[in-house]
């Protein structure tokens, strides 16, 4: 009787203990919702917090901007002083369609994306569950390095690009259609150019063992563990890590040539998701901003934003980039996912991002909590100087065009930054 008893027991106890698991993610979503609903009041756009920024000059210099030939639609957002203040969307979301790009119009990020996937490591890192200063290798194992510097390079030197390898290594053959976990096991076969943390070459295939250590860790797929930590409870309702994601939306960009092509859509960097995977409208981009100002310290606290935004790595080749910018643009660092950089004085972190038919960037000011975040879809570089043209206000700098509106492309050296982050981009699709 006894005997029977203690099986009864514990078989109670092990159904209670499989019933609190299986409650934990609902637990997990619950909490999330909850802290979502408490930033609707983030999500609506604040006139009445318009402070630097002359957004009738604003609105007229984008659709200047529009004119180009190179555009078809873009949407920009603006925060100041930690509200949402301007949300707007120009141009079409398929050139000859008539279909307007309107704040709700989901684009891709490129490598802006990069950021998200380094908030999800550092915020599992805050939970004990991954050492940043911890080999690669103990969370990525189908990540190799020349060498076996798998076990020399840390969680850190991934997500800061100090990896050893030459630049966008093997984003062509991934362009080619091969595996991308193929091709991370294949790294090793390379020859490293430096020894891992000592030099700086920016990487999308080894990156995106970000995304396999979310998972590993988490138990659950990438997009939907970015779902649950960030984007749910942040409020980010069009967020997504997929291309069915994005063409599930109402109102989608299609991308472009520099021409206003039409370009087919391809999924080639979908599968290196912690690299270029993200989805979203200007709203849900702007509310992303918001957070990583900490402005959402129940998501994304600061010690969590400190060691994301850190400058780890100088990058003078981001300053030749930039070389129309000199005038103000002073070092530029790496981070984790994120770059930074003093402008005019002050310190600003953003990443841009850039594959075939989209492009992107945020920059803010963390201290002001004021920035600007741009998404467009086309093959094309205009827009770059947008960013520094709201910097500008928010600091009272006297007028640049940076934006180069006002010169001739005999006269325009907007090229200067217009290398794509992603190698040559989608290439597979064309």
């Amino acid at each position: 009787m006894q005997t029977a008893h203690k099986i009864g027991l514990g078989a109670f106890i092990l159904l209670m203990g499989a019933s609190l698991l299986a409650m934990r993610p609902h637990a997990a979503d619950d909490r999330a919702s909850r802290i979502a609903r408490a930033h609707l009041k983030l999500a609506a756009v604040s006139t009445a917090d318009r402070r630097d920024v002359d957004y009738h000059l604003l609105d007229a210099r984008l659709r200047q901007l529009m004119n180009k030939p190179a555009m078809v639609g873009m949407a920009v957002g603006v925060v100041e002083n930690g509200r949402i203040t301007f949300l707007q969307g120009y141009g079409q979301t398929e050139a000859g369609s008539g279909d307007p790009v309107t704040p709700d119009t989901v684009f891709r990020w490129a490598s802006t994306s990069k950021g998200v996937a380094a908030t999800m490591v550092a915020k599992l890192s805050e939970q004990g569950k991954i050492k940043l200063d911890a080999p690669v290798a103990d969370y990525a194992p189908d990540l190799r390095l020349p060498n076996g510097n798998e076990r020399v390079a840390t969680v850190g030197d991934l997500l800061s690009h100090r990896l050893g390898l030459y630049r966008n290594a093997y984003d062509n053959k991934l362009e080619e259609g091969q595996d991308p976990s193929f091709l991370r096991a294949s790294l090793g076969q390379l020859s490293a150019v430096c020894a891992p943390g000592t030099c700086w070459d920016y990487q999308n295939i080894a990156y995106d063992a970000s995304s396999e250590m979310v998972s590993r860790i988490t138990g659950l797929p990438y997009e939907q563990a970015v779902e649950r930590y960030l984007f749910n409870p942040i409020g980010m309702s069009s967020g997504s890590v997929s291309l069915a994601g994005l063409e599930s939306n109402r109102s989608w960009a299609r991308p472009h040539t520099s021409g206003k092509r039409p370009l087919p859509m391809v999924d080639t960097y979908y599968k290196v998701p912690g690299a270029a995977g993200i989805n979203s409208n200007i709203k849900d981009m702007s509310l992303w901003m918001l957070a990583q100002m900490g402005e959402m310290p129940d998501v994304l606290d600061t010690r969590v934003l400190n060691t994301i935004h850190a400058p780890y790595v100088v990058t003078p080749t981001e300053r030749g980039r930039l070389r129309k910018f000199l005038e103000r643009v002073g070092t530029a660092w790496y981070g984790y996912g994120w770059r930074s950089y003093d402008y005019a004085g002050h310190r600003i972190v953003g990443h841009r991002g850039g594959i075939r038919g989209y492009r992107s960037f945020i920059l803010f000011d963390p201290q002001k909590k004021s920035g600007v975040v741009a998404l467009w879809n086309s093959d094309t570089w205009q827009p770059g100087g947008l960013e520094f043209e709201v910097m500008d206000m928010i600091y009272h700098l006297p007028f640049r065009d940076w934006l180069e509106l006002n010169k001739s492309p005999a006269e325009s050296i907007a090229g200067a930054d217009s290398e794509p982050e992603n190698g040559s981009g989608d290439a597979g699709g064309r």
